[in-house]
């Protein structure tokens, strides 16, 4: 899905209309439509810093807006094909299905890809269990990693704690 895609699922999940995100992104009102329309068509591309405003409206990760482009499917199949080579991305075929899994044996990034499936797979669970609602599950895939315990990536500190952490150590080595 093309980012101008993610941005109109976004917009609609969150109910809003294209001039009034236009319009809370920072676009003046009488071409806010117009401009987030463009985005959506495709016919222009948000930089970085757009995409980031966007994410922080739509309370999601940056990378939420911007997946792989999977409009077709044989972009599809050439995505997994790219997961299969990159990151160990195996297929296999039962009697009745065909599954894919990350083999954490074909190396390091492979590993890191089945610990972050197995992470998707529990939030996936409690939510067909009713352990959480949908908007937690949402909450939990569209700010990826950001609420994801089971990884490392959460616990890397702000930079605001980072910053107060190191001013104490000078403060420190200074006395």
């Amino acid at each position: 899905m093309a980012i101008g895609e993610r941005i109109r699922f976004f917009r609609n999940l969150c109910g809003m209309t294209q001039k009034y995100l236009g319009q809370v992104v920072g676009f003046p009102e009488k071409t806010a439509d117009i401009r987030m329309a463009q985005y959506e068509s495709g016919s222009r591309t948000p930089k970085t810093d757009l995409t980031n405003k966007l994410a922080e409206v739509f309370d999601i990760s940056p990378q939420a807006l911007s997946v792989p482009d999977i409009d077709s499917y044989i972009g599809l199949m050439h995505t997994l094909f790219t997961l299969e080579d990159r990151y160990g991305l195996t297929i296999i075929k039962t009697e009745n299905s065909v599954s894919m899994y990350a083999d954490p044996r074909k190396g390091t990034d492979a590993t890191e890809l089945s610990e972050m499936l197995n992470a998707w797979a529990e939030q996936s669970e409690k939510y067909h269990n009713g352990d959480i609602n949908r908007d937690e599950y949402d909450k939990w895939r569209y700010n990826y990693p950001k609420y994801d315990e089971t990884s490392g990536y959460v616990r890397v500190p702000s930079q605001g704690l980072s910053d107060m952490l190191i001013n104490a150590l000078k403060k420190e080595q200074e006395e």
